[in-house]
Parts: C-alpha cells; sequence; structure tokens
C-alpha cells in the first residue's frame, strides 16, 4: 500500500508516518508540498475540512496508485470564542472519500485578536511564545495544552480515525 501526504509540513507528516506504520507496517510513505485551494488561514470547518480533501485530491491525481492524505488546520469561532481547529481527508485508489475532524480547544483572546486582523496561526503563536516553526513541531495545541497533546498528536488522532475507516470498508466489502 502507497500513501502520500498533501504536505511537507513536519507535524503532519511525522503524524501519518507513526500511525500508517502501526497499521500498514510495509507501506511506502511520501510527501509533497500541495495547493490547500482555501486561504492561508482557514476559517471555520468547512474551509478547514474543503482544504484537507484538496490536499489529498491534488496528491491523489499525481500518484493513481497512492492514496492520498490531506491534513489542514484552522480556526473556527463559537459563541464569540475562536477555537483551532483540524480536519484530514483520504482518498483512495478508486476515489472514495474518508474524512475526520480533530480536538479543538480556546485560543486565548489576545491570538484570536490577531488571526480575526487577518494574520496566520502559525506565526502569531511563534511571536507569541518568542520562538520559530512551532507549526512544525508542538502548534498552538501543544503549547497551549503544556505539551500534553502537541500537534503531531492531534493529526496521529486524525489519521488513525481516517485509517479506522478505511479498514472498516476493507474488511466489511462484499
Amino acid at each position: 500500500m502507497e500513501f502520500i501526504v498533501g504536505s511537507t509540513n513536519n507535524a503532519k507528516v511525522q503524524a501519518v508516518k507513526d500511525t500508517v506504520a502501526i497499521h500498514f507496517p510495509e507501506a511506502i510513505i511520501e510527501y509533497m508540498e500541495t495547493d490547500s485551494g482555501v486561504s492561508n488561514q482557514p476559517f471555520g470547518d468547512e474551509e478547514t475540512l474543503d482544504g484537507a480533501i484538496n490536499r489529498a485530491l491534488n496528491v491523489r491525481s499525481l500518484h493513481k496508485n497512492a492514496i492520498g492524505i490531506g491534513l489542514e488546520g484552522g480556526v473556527r469561532l463559537i459563541n464569540e470564542k475562536m477555537y483551532i481547529c483540524n480536519w484530514g481527508a483520504l482518498v483512495f485508489t478508486d476515489g472514495k472519500r474518508y474524512t475526520a475532524g480533530g480536538a479543538q480547544i480556546p485560543l486565548p483572546d489576545e491570538i484570536a485578536l490577531e488571526i480575526q486582523r487577518g494574520k496566520e496561526l502559525g506565526p502569531v503563536i511563534d511571536a507569541y511564545f518568542q520562538a520559530l516553526g512551532l507549526h512544525q513541531r508542538e502548534g498552538a495545541m501543544g503549547m497551549f495544552t503544556a505539551g500534553i497533546v502537541t500537534r503531531i498528536d492531534l493529526f496521529q488522532h486524525i489519521i488513525a480515525l481516517l485509517i479506522g475507516q478505511l479498514k472498516y470498508d476493507l474488511n466489511h466489502k462484499g
């Protein structure tokens, strides 16, 4: 089985490698940057999910025998409070799609305000914590959960949900 991830972001790639290895140890995993087709800072579950689906479809179209994986992080508003949201999509070789969402936590108001002013979460988090490249490692999720749940953990959970759906279908066909 071959998987291709529509991103070169370390957190996303590592999540796929770690999770796929558990369920499909012989799998080949490739990754490449692809356009999400959504804004640089997806806003809302719909746009974030669309970005994940677009990434999976884009890489899937380039590698006909591979299963495409797209992962996308975004933000959403619930009762005027901004939350982190994350979505994933898996496009199987026959075109069947699987989707799954991840855990969500609220962002501090000062972070939300910067995002509402048009900034992206990654650079805002880097500035807030005076660090570089947090979106490649811990992410906002990791920083605001004291490292208990990192961005990698979050995407691992989404990949597990996607693979679980795939395995269910593979085991229940016919």
